[in-house]
Order: structure tokens, then C-alpha cells, then sequence
């Protein structure tokens, strides 16, 4: 890595082999982790030069934040698809939250955690990027269909962005630290219902009319 890279890092999205550069660094990022991952073995797997790596992304922390960025986008996005404003509370809230609770157990959802954990002392904007382009994107919709759920006389809320924060630790209990604490590897289907049955129910007995 080059000095002026490093004093100037930045990415360009332009070129064909851009989203080629990137698929090859989730590959090995997910595999090796950040400080595991080589730029050697990106550029390999990739398929591209160092050299061609370069021209995209100048240096490995700006390489995984984009990683992380466009996982973390598309499934906040692919969450938020599932919200219908008019919806009764009970169906909005199993289809958003057994959608977070799967890509938060998934191997990449806890590989990005780890990673952004283990080094945002260091990298402090890393994880500030995981949370604007994931956590906040889907506590912003909830709150908007929260609010439009207590106009509707559906809810009784005072603070959406609290409730939101609330629903999504509810979420995440039992299953979610066990998982990061390798206490377990996997869950199933009969996992994710138990926790998101007893999330909404908890969270409707709290704030349903």
C-alpha cells in the first residue's frame, strides 16, 4: 500500500470490474476476517491484479467498509420491502423481524458483527458505516410504521424510535448473543419462530390497543 493511499484513501465505483473486485473481498473477508484477509488473496480470488484492486479501492479498511455497506444495504433493503404501511401491527412486525433475526444468525450476518466489533476501537468508522447503512435504515422504517400504525388507532406509542430499538432487541434475545459467544453454531426455522413469536407478543402486550 502506498503512502498516498493510505494519507488519501478512497473508493471508485467506476469500471466493470468493480463489483468483480468487491464479490472476491466478501469472499475472503467472510472466510478470513479483516485482519486475516490479504489483499494478495482478494485480488486473487477476484480474479484482478493488485494493481486493478487498487484503481478501485485504496486501501483494505475502505475495501471491507464497502463490503459491509452493501450487504448491510441490501438486506436492510430487502427488510424494509416487507413493511406495508397498512398492514395490522402482528403481520408487520413477524414478516421485519424474523427477516432481521435470520440475517443476524446467518454466518455473514455474524461474520460482519465481529469484524465491525472487533475493530471499530481502532476503526472507528466502520462501525458508524454498519449501523447508518443497516440498523438505522430498519429502526427508521419502523418507526415510520409505527407511527402510521397510532394514527390508525392500532398502537399507542409515545416514542417510535424507542420502540423500535426495543422491538429489534426483543428480536435478538437468547439466540443472538449465544451465537456470538459461540455457545451455539446454528439455529433453525423452529428457533427464529420461537423468538419472534415471543417479540411480538412481548412487544404488543407493551404497546398494542
Amino acid at each position: 500500500m502506498t503512502k498516498a493511499a493510505e494519507s488519501n484513501p478512497s473508493i471508485n465505483r467506476k469500471g466493470r470490474k468493480y463489483g468483480q473486485v468487491l464479490e472476491g473481498a466478501r469472499q475472503v473477508f467472510m472466510a478470513d476476517g479483516f485482519e486475516g484477509a490479504s489483499v494478495d488473496e482478494i485480488a486473487r480470488v477476484a480474479e484482478v491484479s493488485k494493481a486493478t484492486l487498487y484503481k478501485y479501492f485504496s486501501d483494505k479498511q475502505i475495501l471491507f467498509m464497502e463490503v459491509a455497506k452493501a450487504e448491510c444495504q441490501r438486506q436492510a433493503g430487502a427488510a424494509t420491502d416487507s413493511i406495508e404501511m397498512a398492514a395490522p401491527p402482528r403481520a408487520v412486525l413477524k414478516q421485519a423481524g424474523r427477516h432481521f433475526l435470520c440475517f443476524m444468525t446467518s454466518q455473514l450476518g455474524q461474520q460482519i458483527f465481529r469484524i465491525c466489533v472487533a475493530e471499530s476501537g481502532r476503526f472507528p468508522e466502520l462501525g458508524r458505516r454498519f449501523y447508518d447503512t443497516g440498523p438505522a435504515v430498519m429502526r427508521a422504517e419502523m418507526a415510520a410504521y409505527f407511527a402510521q400504525a397510532c394514527a390508525r388507532g392500532e398502537l399507542e406509542i409515545n416514542d417510535y424510535v424507542l420502540a423500535a430499538d426495543q422491538f429489534a432487541e426483543l428480536c435478538k434475545a437468547d439466540l443472538f448473543m449465544r451465537m456470538i459467544l459461540g455457545v451455539v453454531d446454528t439455529v433453525d426455522k423452529t428457533d427464529i419462530d420461537r423468538i419472534i413469536d415471543g417479540a411480538v407478543n412481548t412487544f404488543l402486550a407493551r404497546y398494542g390497543t
